[in-house]
């Protein structure tokens, strides 16, 4: 069974329109029970970090995914849910999941010329290869909407880049049971289904 997980943060119906298109039978959940008897776990998420991990720990769905994570079944983020699996966000100065050492940063062009947050297509560089990446080539555009970026503390979890205005940040991120992406696998046309299509046959690992 796979669960997208439900913590009032935007488009779990899209992500599970989009799993249903690859064959994925997702369940939206906001129990923290059935979290834990997952196969493999969809942390999706839009909007406001600050009041998405107030609502995880108010449900106990923050002690459920690290538990999850741990078990070392496959672990999948999206765009907000890439941002709080690092250990701190500074949107609302809160503390995170802390899955991957590092922390989400605020976009920031002192100048004005480049416009905040950033929405749209881009390209991703890659930087190593995964398993989840095979159909992928650097330039491949996805959608992205964000106003923060992750900054982590090992390079060597980074296996995409992007680069908007004169910042490069990390657009796809991995450790282990653990695969993030900046951008929306959702709303990211064939690619973006390709790798969902991709995660339902991953086990873990980057080889």
């Amino acid at each position: 069974m796979v669960h997208i997980v439900d913590y009032d943060a935007g488009n779990v119906r899209s992500v599970q329109r989009a799993c249903q298109h690859v064959g994925i039978d997702a369940q939206i959940t906001a129990d923290p029970e059935a979290l834990l008897k997952s196969d493999k776990v969809i942390f999706p998420g839009v909007g406001s970090a600050e009041s998405a991990v107030d609502t995880l720990k108010t449900r106990g769905l923050d002690e459920a995914l690290k538990d999850f994570y741990r078990s070392g079944r496959p672990l999948l983020g999206i765009c907000l849910g890439l941002q709080i699996i690092l250990e701190y966000t500074e949107e609302g100065s809160r503390d995170c999941l802390g899955l991957m050492e590092g922390a989400c940063e605020r976009f920031d062009f002192t100048d004005g010329s480049i416009k905040v947050p950033h929405i749209g297509w881009n390209e991703v560089e890659m930087v190593q290869s995964h398993p989840l990446l095979k159909d992928v080539r650097s330039g491949d555009e996805f959608y992205f909407v964000h106003s923060y970026f992750a900054n982590l503390k090992e390079s060597s979890s980074i296996y995409g880049v992007t680069e908007y205005g004169e910042k490069q940040f990390a657009s796809i991120i991995a450790s282990d049971n653990l695969f993030a992406t900046q951008f929306h696998l959702e709303k990211s046309g064939e690619l973006g289904l390709r790798l969902l299509a991709e995660f339902a046959d991953w086990q873990g690992g980057s080889c």
